[in-house]
């Protein structure tokens, strides 16, 4: 079991690999399901996991990962602890524009078991962007993938002119300037 590396591989030629971690199966192969469904012009893979690390590659047949998204249930606190341990499995150049935390639940506030603060301080901590959502309700599960599917083009290099690092700045900065508007 080895250390996800960001660049260790060549990207592949109109494809592009998404990988979710989470505990909440159910979540993850919905959210797997809507992203397939998106009109693509690029042919994308994703893989699912519960935590990190990944098995030891057999034969290099792991494609390169373009996008980690670390999706945290808020109303478990296992799920939080379980990517706060995968997150030191992930090498340091994943988080220059190619990790997103994906915080779920939200839409049942008396529930929450983690504190949407620690959700938002892990991820400045990681210089990633977060998202809230709530993976239950079809409309925005659906509008969730589309933007995690625009955010697999950018971090694979398919949209011209904007990189991972550039987006992923822009996101935080969007959000940073959000909570200032309160």
């Amino acid at each position: 079991m080895t250390t996800l590396a960001a660049f260790d591989k060549l990207p592949t030629l109109n494809t592009a690999t998404i990988l979710l971690v989470g505990t909440n199966t159910v979540f993850q192969q919905q959210l797997a399901e809507t992203i397939l469904k998106e009109k693509q012009d690029l042919k994308v893979n994703i893989h699912l996991t519960t935590f990190l690390p990944l098995p030891a590659e057999r034969d290099h047949i792991r494609p390169r990962i373009d996008l980690i998204v670390f999706i945290i249930d808020i109303q478990n606190k296992h799920s939080f602890k379980e990517i706060e341990a995968s997150l030191i499995h992930i090498d340091a150049n994943f988080f220059l524009g190619k990790v997103c935390f994906l915080a779920t639940g939200v839409g049942r506030m008396n529930q929450i078991s983690v504190d949407t603060n620690a959700v938002l301080k892990l991820a400045d901590r990681y210089c990633s962007p977060v998202l809230f959502c709530e993976l239950e309700c079809e409309k925005i599960r659906i509008a969730t993938a589309q933007r995690l599917f625009r955010m697999l083009q950018i971090c694979s290099g398919h949209v011209p002119g904007v990189s991972a690092l550039s987006f992923s700045s822009l996101m935080k900065n969007s959000i940073d300037d959000s909570s200032f508007m309160a």
